[in-house]
């Protein structure tokens, strides 16, 4: 049981931007994060959300500085188109994982996110279009046809309000574990027209531990990445991460679109998160599982 609450930072790349995947579009994740309760019935977590803010230099005065702060946990939605992440705030994030603070870094299709490159480690799981990218070149192709704006990567798992089900790759992490559900592992997640590619870079103790299915092509391509706790080559004991292939996984308007979307979004929404009852039980089970094994030291 834990003493105080797991202090945790929902953060985006972009400032306060009504039309746009500001962190008024993960308010649902910040209600439930909020409401879970440890063992003797106390709050589990203390939330804190927001978006970027730049100082004079560039900087965001929290994450430059994320080290030094009073959190426990960043969950980083990278929504940016490349200059959400300053040096300094790269350098802040890695300070804060070098003392043991867990991390969720994720992102989107094509080059959206991808000032997540700069980060050690967690950023070398995300494969993008024009940085990083996929080191199998089978994978340098569209998935998703529908929306002729967007390349690859851009797995089609689903609409926006839809659910997908999920593949677990052996051994099953237990990040994937739900003794309440039928089977007693997670089966659903939410799903999107465009995911982005994620995998698990080599010479780091991580490995892929979900994969989704594309209902345009029918390849399997990558959910999460997991990376155990590790040492750096300064010998700093690393906290728990894990990449993520979507932050359309943890937004309002992909738990229910019902929500409302930014202008540019132009998909047919779907209703199947909120008509199958096991997939918001799922989505919620993953984040109570997210919150303690990032947690865990």
């Amino acid at each position: 049981m834990m003493s105080q609450p797991i202090r945790i930072l929902l953060q985006t790349t972009i400032p306060t931007t009504e039309d746009d995947w500001s962190i008024a579009r993960f308010s649902l994740l910040h209600q439930y994060l909020a409401s879970l309760q440890d063992e003797a019935g106390k709050p589990l977590c203390k939330v804190v959300s927001r978006d970027r803010t730049s100082d004079e230099n560039g900087d965001d005065p929290i994450l430059s500085t994320l080290g030094d702060a009073d959190f426990d946990q960043l969950w980083l939605f990278a929504v940016d188109t490349g200059d959400g992440i300053s040096p300094k705030d790269a350098q802040g994030i890695t300070a804060f994982r070098q003392r043991g603070g867990g991390i969720l870094v994720t992102r989107d299709h094509m080059d959206l996110g991808c000032s997540v490159c700069s980060l050690a480690g967690v950023g070398d799981a995300h494969y993008f279009h024009t940085k990083n990218p996929d080191p199998d070149p089978s994978r340098h192709c569209i998935d998703d046809p529908y929306t002729t704006n967007i390349s690859y990567p851009n797995y089609h798992s689903g609409r926006n309000g839809d659910y997908q089900q999920i593949a677990r790759l052996e051994p099953i992490h237990p990040l994937l574990k739900n003794p309440d559900s039928p089977t007693g592992y997670i089966e659903f997640l939410p799903a999107h027209p465009h995911e982005g590619d994620v995998g698990a870079p080599p010479k780091h103790n991580a490995r892929v531990i979900s994969q989704g299915i594309s209902k345009v092509t029918g390849r399997t391509f990558n959910l999460n990445v997991t990376f155990e706790r590790e040492k750096d080559e300064q010998g700093n004991l690393l906290g728990r991460a894990v990449a993520e292939s979507t932050f359309h996984h943890f937004c309002d308007y992909n738990w229910d679109a019902s929500m409302g979307c930014p202008s540019f979004v132009d998909e047919l929404p779907g209703d199947g998160m909120q008509t199958e009852p096991r997939a918001i039980a799922d989505l919620k089970a993953y984040l109570r599982n997210l919150v303690l094994w990032l947690a865990e030291r």
